[in-house]
């Protein structure tokens, strides 16, 4: 890598990592500048259509324009969400100077990451590989046929000025050089993804996945929950997994921090403890301060998160979050078609937070002297509170019971007070300049919200949540389809556009099993079959043994990227490896099971080096490792049995229901009129009971 250093060197970058956003343009008012994005429907793109800068949108017809004019090409990947990106676009990107330099010297391709999920790996892996870190905004420059030849992420004005006039210099009295280290860089971006075939497994160790857990325990944070270092972020899969391994294996312990982690954030400035949700992370390790954006990905997540601890413990701090968040996402996040945005800022009036903070003054005002002392006792307006220009963030750091005690009311009077004066201020703040929302609706994270709808409704039994989930899946399958069956990535004003990528068919097919467990409006369980096999048609790599993100021979792509780590949102492949895991018992079809052990086998040894980053495929250890279990239920109240079901917690099962006679998977050959429950495990059943207080019995609960 010697061009590497010879480049760094040269051009002596500095990269740096942070988020926010700026809010969008009026589009109304006169602009002394316009490019192509304005054609464009991402938020994020659009804020860009002013910039002095000839911003294109990704395309081939970029790179064959930057081939015809000879010029190095500049691919600028961020987020509507993100701080930093517009910090640039600021300080940079609207300088008519430093635009003209871009202009004369570059194609400028600007890329919304969320659309573009593929690009923003390639390049993201590329600068990694040069800086040894990442984050957006993400510039990466490249030849004309999109090799990448450097790259960072944000850069100061007059660094940047600098690199955009060496990397000219560059191209026009040492075009081998770069030729070298492009050839160079993009070797090295092939082979990272050079995964190995492993032999599959028959059985899997458990003692893998206790090593995993003994080894994660050591970064715990046992006073505030979390992980102990900040930044802090929710993470739902990591306690997803832990709630389900201390429960399989008797582990109070990691029961305790769970417990401890969901109490924390749902008190914690992260979470809105006036409109619901929660901000995407904690800048410190108290679960204080948040970075105020909130995304639809991690909201959906918490919201099974904490449904299902809602069904271990009955916590109503548990049940009453997942209201909140509920009623944050039918009021702010939903579509008039009934899916669901991507994003809120962080920033409204050019501040971070302003939407969401509070002076004691305002407070004051809108808060009668009778209940003030307890507000203020409950929200923390003191020290603990306080943030910054007399600012203070909402936040809880004692139980309602201790609060009851501590201000002489009893419990239920406190928390009716608490939600009434939380009421008063959401009216109020709602008259407050909005962040800006991205109204992209991503077929992936639509379909996470999907199943956080089914998985709130199996608490609540609040049918509208079911309804909601059901008509959006309806507007996925018909609006986000193709002729040909395939799914689309993104819809945006009505429109729906870029096929649809590994992470939006898993997440999709799993939303599908969970309305197959719920809902008999539609046959969701056949639906989930279709897209399975489409999946693995189009998207499963039989040499390397895993799913590609892209589907098999996309072309314009350096590499078809494959994912394997588990992050904030769990990694495509563990998500289809669960999936066909189910499919298999739901179908009694050893393929899909086949290929399940198969993904399982490449990283199981793996698994205990970095617990985090495997807890997806964690929890489908645990029903490997452990006994799982299929419950049919037939017969005409097969629905009312089901629902008694969710009263448990069943992290080794999975429930289904027919009240009418069918003869697909599962439900083949067991109708009866008369209630009966199956308890299955693999292709072996045990003679049908016709009560759920059998059935739990059989299970082992």
């Amino acid at each position: 890598m010697r061009f590497l250093l010879v480049l760094l060197l040269s051009i002596a970058a500095m990269a740096c990592d942070s988020k926010k956003e700026k809010k969008r343009s009026d589009m109304t008012e006169s602009h002394k500048y316009t490019n192509e994005l304005i054609n464009e429907s991402s938020p994020y793109l659009l804020q860009h259509a002013h910039n002095p800068v000839n911003w294109v949108s990704w395309s081939d017809e970029a790179f064959d324009q930057a081939e015809r004019e000879g010029k190095l090409v500049l691919v600028s990947v961020g987020y509507s969400a993100c701080h930093w990106c517009h910090v640039m676009e600021h300080q940079s990107f609207e300088n008519p100077g430093i635009a003209k330099i871009m202009n004369d010297y570059f194609v400028c391709i600007k890329v919304d990451r969320e659309e573009y999920p593929d690009v923003d790996n390639t390049y993201m892996k590329a600068v990694q590989m040069m800086t040894g870190q990442g984050g957006w905004p993400l510039n990466c420059f490249t030849l004309a046929d999109g090799r990448p030849i450097y790259g960072g992420t944000y850069f100061r004005p007059e660094q940047w000025t600098d690199i955009l006039l060496k990397l000219s210099s560059l191209q026009r009295e040492q075009p081998d050089k770069l030729e070298d280290y492009a050839k160079q860089l993009t070797e090295g971006i092939k082979s990272s993804a050079d995964l190995i075939k492993v032999e599959v497994q028959d059985s899997f160790d458990p003692v893998v996945v206790k090593d995993m857990v003994d080894k994660w325990q050591s970064l715990f944070d046992d006073v505030e929950g979390g992980a102990n270092r900040a930044p802090k972020f929710p993470m739902p899969n990591n306690y997803a997994f832990l709630q389900q391994y201390g429960t399989f294996n008797g582990k109070p312990e990691v029961i305790s921090h769970v417990d401890l982690t969901l109490t924390k954030m749902y008190w914690g400035g992260i979470y809105d403890q006036v409109g619901g949700g929660f901000a995407r992370y904690s800048v410190d390790a108290i679960w204080k301060v948040p970075h105020f954006e909130k995304m639809l990905y991690d909201n959906a997540q918490l919201v099974s998160l904490y449904s299902d601890a809602y069904k271990r413990t009955k916590s109503e701090e548990y049940m009453r979050c997942v209201k909140q968040t509920m009623s944050y996402l039918d009021r702010e996040m939903k579509s008039e078609e009934g899916l669901w945005y991507s994003a809120l800022d962080a920033d409204s009036e050019g501040e971070e937070g302003k939407y969401y903070v509070w002076t004691e003054e305002e407070l004051r005002a809108n808060i009668s002297e009778e209940n003030w002392d307890i507000f203020k006792t409950v929200y923390n307006i003191n020290p603990r509170g306080l943030w910054e220009h007399g600012n203070y963030i909402l936040l809880r750091t004692k139980s309602w019971n201790s609060l009851s005690k501590e201000l002489g009311i009893q419990e239920n009077e406190l928390i009716r007070v608490c939600e009434d004066i939380s009421k008063r201020l959401l009216v109020i703040r709602e008259k407050r300049v909005r962040p800006g929302l991205d109204n992209k609706q991503i077929c992936s994270w639509n379909g996470m919200c999907v199943s956080a709808y089914v998985d709130a409704y199996s608490i609540t039994n609040n049918t509208a949540y079911l309804e909601s989930a059901a008509n959006a899946m309806r507007v996925i399958l018909d609006k986000m389809t193709n002729a040909d069956g395939a799914l689309y990535h993104i819809r945006t004003n009505g429109e729906s556009k870029i096929l649809g990528y590994l992470e939006d068919y898993a997440f999709v097919i799993e939303a599908l099993i969970k309305l197959a467990q719920h809902d008999d409006s539609d046959d969701w369980l056949s639906l989930a079959k279709n897209y399975t096999d489409y999946t693995i048609e189009h998207f499963y790599n039989t040499e390397k043994s895993y799913f590609n993100f892209n589907p098999k021979d996309t072309p314009g792509v350096i590499y078809n990227a494959i994912e394997v780590e588990d992050n904030v949102i769990p990694a495509s492949n563990s998500v289809m490896a669960k999936n066909l895991f189910l499919m298999g018992h739901l179908w009694y079809d050893d393929s899909y099971i086949d290929i399940s052990k198969q993904l399982l086998s490449n990283v199981y040894d793996a698994m205990p080096s970095y617990g985090s980053a495997f807890s997806n495929w964690g929890q489908m250890a645990l029903w490997y490792t452990h006994t799982f279990n299929v419950v049919v239920i037939t017969g005409a109240d097969a629905n009312k049995v089901r629902s008694e079901f969710n009263t448990h917690y069943l992290p080794n099962a999975i429930v289904l229901a027919s009240n009418k006679e069918r003869n697909d998977g599962v439900f083949k050959d067991r109708w009866q009129n008369e209630v009966q429950i199956y308890v299955c495990e693999g292709h072996t059943c045990k003679r049908p009971v016709s009560s759920k207080r059998e059935a739990i019995e059989l299970l082992g609960e």
